[in-house]
């Protein structure tokens, strides 16, 4: 894809609606094989490309289960499968975001560049990160994180008051909870052998960095479903933690070589899952045919 720069949009939209021209266009536009989406999604089957497919979704509004069909796939490429399927989830929520663009326009009285960037940046984090494709509408999500960054942006910069001096505002002017660095407790439960070294950095960009889960499995080497359960009993032994003041407080030697043994014995238990999933894997060998 080749545009050159005199030609590029200076509207952050109108940037991804040429992108998305030069992707779909051509001998060999970006398709979907809705087939592969399941048969009861109710979408037309075969291959389509992604502006019919997004004039069909337009067409049909109140086909739920296929919008959602579409778009977990679209999430799931858009994370996994590089910056093309990121221009072309943006491309295809178009429709939405220039609606809610030119309602948020109504009472912009900056650029509408910069509130149209704004609107995308929330878009792009919730489609990078955000939206959990465990639940239903992520295309609704998607689109709400667009309008809330927006509206985000109006709402900052109308009802910022400048003051001559900060002393005489009535009222607390202490940070909001959390203002910690809750990290630090997770680093400590890893030290205490409440999750192991190797789920640390996941955990963290899971919980704390609230990153999307498919890469974080895709990187570990696990599938989704297995890192949410893994997740899930981290979370359940934190919480456990902090109610005995594990986390906060001076933890006895005999607490922590409890809880060092109870890390090794999952630390086996998994090692010993995994080694019987690769034996029923592995081909019969000639001996045994």
């Amino acid at each position: 894809m080749t545009v050159s720069t005199p030609d590029w949009p200076d509207s952050p939209l109108d940037a991804v609606d040429a992108a998305f021209a030069a992707l779909t266009t051509g001998p060999a536009p970006m398709t979907l094989d809705l087939d592969t989406l399941g048969p009861d999604s109710g979408l037309p089957g075969g291959v389509m490309t992604l502006p019919a497919l997004r004039d069909w979704l337009l067409r049909h509004p109140r086909a739920y289960a296929a919008r959602d069909a579409v778009w977990r796939d679209l999430v799931c490429r858009a994370r996994l499968d590089g910056p093309s399927w990121v221009i072309a989830a943006v491309a295809m929520a178009m429709p939405a975001l220039r609606r809610h663009a030119g309602r948020l326009h109504a009472g912009w009285f900056g650029d509408a560049a910069d509130l149209d960037a704004e609107m995308l940046t929330g878009f792009l984090t919730a489609l990078r990160d955000r939206v959990d494709l465990a639940k239903p509408a992520p295309y609704a999500a998607l689109c709400m994180a667009a309008w809330r960054a927006g509206h985000e942006l109006l709402r900052a910069t109308g009802t910022a008051i400048p003051v001559e001096d900060i002393e005489h505002v009535i009222g607390p002017r202490t940070p909001h909870v959390p203002y910690g660095h809750p990290d630090l407790l997770v680093r400590r439960a890893a030290r205490l052998g409440l999750l192991e070294d190797c789920d640390l950095d996941a955990y963290i960009d899971l919980r704390l960095g609230r990153r999307s889960i498919e890469p974080i499995a895709a990187r570990l080497g696990i599938t989704v479903d297995a890192l949410r359960k893994r997740a899930a009993g981290i979370d359940e032994r934190l919480a456990d933690a902090l109610v005995k003041g594990l986390l906060t407080g001076v933890v006895s030697p005999e607490a922590r070589a409890y809880l060092r043994k109870q890390s090794v014995h999952r630390t086996r238990t998994r090692a010993g899952r995994v080694a019987s999933r690769a034996g029923r894997a592995a081909p019969p060998t000639a001996a045994a045919i």
